[in-house]
């Protein structure tokens, strides 16, 4: 799969919901999964491997997830700050405040609708890959003086992958 890097139009987009789930989205939602490893990733959006649609896998440690048309219904009151990074944004680490909970709901692979409750690591997946549905990045959640940190290096990062 062709990752895509920050800087790509793709990644700054809101992705278009999935209209159905067909065998070609199974097949691609599997590989992208089959990848994770590879990069050293827990979670991959559809906009990361150029896709504008609204889907991604993760396997935040509890299980893998294949996760469609999402929806964040609720966030806990209280957050967290932990260190992230992106196989879209290589090389670049920085601690991110996210809620420590969330209520999700989504359409998995077999087309059932789930309704979780996710806290601490497996949501703070979900919450950074959602984001990229909505053509958000971790770093566009950082305070201005942690941007302005690596400001340089994301610039390089725009030069590097035109």
């Amino acid at each position: 799969m062709d990752i895509q890097i920050y800087g790509s139009s793709v990644l700054t987009k809101k992705a278009e919901p999935v209209a159905s789930i067909t065998p070609e989205l199974i097949s691609a939602m599997n590989e992208m999964a089959a990848d994770l490893k590879s990069l050293s990733a827990v979670g991959l959006a559809a906009p990361q491997v150029g896709v504008s649609e609204r889907y991604f896998v993760m396997h935040a440690g509890d299980k893998l997830r294949l996760v469609i048309n999402p929806e964040i219904i609720k966030e806990g009151s209280a957050s967290v700050e932990m260190e992230e990074g992106c196989v879209s944004v290589p090389g670049i680490h920085k601690k991110v405040r996210r809620p420590r909970r969330i209520s999700v709901k989504y359409t998995d692979e077999n087309g059932n609708e789930v309704s979780e409750e996710l806290k601490d690591y497996p949501a703070r997946v979900f919450m950074h890959e959602y984001d990229h549905l909505d053509g958000i990045m971790f770093v566009d959640r950082l305070t201005p003086i942690a941007k302005k940190m690596i400001a340089k290096q994301l610039e390089d990062l725009k030069e590097t992958h035109k």
